[in-house]
């Protein structure tokens, strides 16, 4: 994230335990999209006694680039009286990684819909993986070492990567610098394709490094 994130407590007692929860869900958010501009969440009691529904109230807004602004917000109706903080936290956190999950699908179609005509189409192998982070990285056959997201992969297929899993891919340039789009599992690493006598991929000599 490129902005710590913002919590504020109104009328609420800050304790360990509700901002290990927080910082939990922050990062839960951050597994379905990695470049979160900021977050800010606010937690307030607006009301001792209600009369009906929570007392309490939680907010999280969160920017993503290139300009998309999420506001997500529980306040519990009369059928869940009374509803804990952390209960009102974890339905907030829920309705944002909802809204956040659309965004990103929306951003990865988009993406794998624009015209490569400018890009070129380059085989490279997985070297590592971060299943919990959502991301990897790939080496080209001449080195070079590409990150690429779990969003970016077609098919839905990042679970079935595994080091050593040969890829097409579209060099792009990412917020961070250089990365790989529209990426499409090709085979294992020296599998040959059918019955030709031709390698479909052969690994570079360091590529395990």
């Amino acid at each position: 994230m490129k902005v710590p994130p913002e919590i504020t407590y109104r009328n609420v007692d800050k304790t360990n335990a509700l901002d290990t929860l927080v910082e939990e869900k922050i990062a839960k958010l951050e597994q379905f999209c990695n470049y979160i501009s900021s977050c800010h969440i606010a937690i307030e009691k607006i009301n001792d006694r209600p009369r009906s529904g929570s007392p309490y109230r939680v907010r999280i807004d969160l920017t993503v680039p290139p300009g998309h602004e999420l506001v997500a917000e529980s306040n519990p109706s009369d059928t869940n009286q009374y509803a804990p903080v952390d209960a009102v936290i974890r339905d907030a956190f829920n309705a944002a990684t909802q809204q956040l999950r659309k965004l990103t699908q929306r951003q990865n179609e988009h993406d794998k819909g624009q015209n490569h005509d400018n890009a070129v189409e380059t085989t490279a192998l997985v070297t590592k993986l971060f299943r919990d982070g959502g991301y990897g990285f790939l080496k080209g056959l001449d080195g070079q070492e590409i990150y690429f997201h779990r969003n970016s992969v077609l098919n839905d297929d990042f679970d079935r990567l595994e080091i050593g899993t040969g890829v097409h891919f579209f060099l792009s340039q990412g917020i961070e610098g250089p990365q790989a789009s529209t990426v499409k599992i090709v085979d294992k690493p020296g599998v040959r394709a059918g019955k030709s006598d031709e390698t479909l991929i052969e690994p570079p000599l360091d590529w395990r490094e």
